[in-house]
């Protein structure tokens, strides 16, 4: 079996990471390469993974722990990619609050599969949003500790992708382009657009051809990296969704998502309370819609449509800055609120719910030098 090129792009809780997966996934299916994609969770019913299968992509998920504590099943999902037709190209999406990679997947990798695979250098996605604050001392309205996790990510890359470049003008990322050189001088700078497909052709460009990978090792004090871990609560929940609406027709399920996010939204905002993301996409058959939340009610975003139907399913991920079982009660109870028992209100039914607080990380491999 020939090689296969790794990329891995990580980046915090929002920055963007799936929406490039996607867009990169089909650009290199324009050059007639076979792409795979390893998405990451700290549990199982994972939006991103639904979201992109959905896309006629080739996904493997590794759910329960990140790539670093779990690397035997990371690189399980890298054989069964390879033994596939998608073995060309793989690239893999790291939780999105983990960090260290350098030490803990990038040089074991580089070490024990360096005959099968070609390993890219470590790509990080920052949103520009967080990254200025960031870049002037904050913490982006983030806790502190998880305000560090987002530092680390970005002291060990090899690639820092500014994102969204969209969502800006033209003299702020000129702007943040710059502060990010004299922060980070040893990364590549891009400015991109995951959502418009702007930079990703000169960002695959050199990840496909480049080979100095985790080129650099940093300190981290795993104490503050797990506090900035469990700072956020974690929800993964699938429901179907069931119910006519007034006057007997078929519920918009579009309509729902957005009514569901902007709830959401409304309550982590009275609150008080730091968005990583929360995630949703409602599937009707063939259809479907995703909707996003990367921080205020601002932020809220949908693609897609997932049309009108008597029935729906709705698979829903949270990582918000509270605890687990408080994140447990406000969507619990927005979705009660938008599911009442009443006539004409459309039904959800739980089929998988889990909510937790992350472990202490405990990787498989740490090196203390580079390979």
């Amino acid at each position: 079996m020939n090689t296969t090129k790794l990329i891995i792009a990580g980046g915090f809780l929002g920055a963007g990471k799936t929406t490039l997966l996607l867009e990169a996934a089909r650009r290199l299916a324009e050059q007639g390469l076979r792409t795979g994609l390893i998405t990451n969770d700290q549990a199982p019913e994972l939006v991103d993974s639904k979201w992109l299968s959905l896309n006629n992509i080739p996904v493997e998920e590794v759910s329960g722990s990140c790539f670093c504590c779990n690397f035997d099943g990371f690189t399980d999902a890298i054989r069964k990619i390879r033994a596939g037709e998608a073995a060309d190209v793989i690239i893999a999406e790291p939780v999105g609050s983990c960090t260290d990679l350098s030490a803990t997947i990038m040089q074991p990798l580089k070490r024990f599969w360096n005959r099968d695979l070609q390993i890219a250098p470590l790509t990080v996605l920052a949103d520009p949003v967080r990254l200025g604050p960031i870049l002037a001392g904050g913490n982006a309205g983030l806790h502190p500790d998880a305000a560090y996790i987002y530092r680390k990510q970005l002291e060990e890359s090899d690639i820092i992708l500014i994102n969204k470049a969209d969502l800006q003008d033209e003299e702020e990322i000129a702007r943040l382009k710059r502060h990010t050189a004299e922060a980070y001088p040893f990364a590549t700078l891009h400015a991109v657009s995951a959502m418009t497909g702007a930079g990703i052709d000169a960002w695959l460009q050199e990840v496909t051809t480049r080979r100095d990978a985790g080129k650099r090792l940093v300190e981290m004090d795993y104490d503050i990296y797990a506090s900035g871990e469990a700072v956020l609560g974690w929800l993964n929940g699938t429901l179907r969704l069931s119910g006519r609406g007034a006057g007997n027709c078929d519920r918009d399920w579009d309509a729902f998502t957005r009514d569901l996010l902007a709830a959401l939204a409304a309550r982590f905002d009275a609150g008080n309370l730091t968005v990583g993301h929360v995630k949703a996409i409602t599937e009707n058959g063939s259809r479907f819609v995703t909707g996003n939340l990367t921080g205020s009610a601002e932020s809220l975003r949908l693609r897609g449509s997932a049309g009108c139907s008597p029935e729906a399913k709705l698979t829903l991920n949270a990582r918000v800055e509270t605890s687990p079982g408080n994140l447990d009660r406000i969507v619990r109870d927005t979705l009660n609120r938008l599911c009442p028992d009443a006539p004409d209100a459309p039904v959800c039914e739980v089929l998988a719910w889990r909510y937790l607080q992350p472990g202490r990380p405990q990787p498989t491999h740490r090196f203390s030098e580079t390979v």
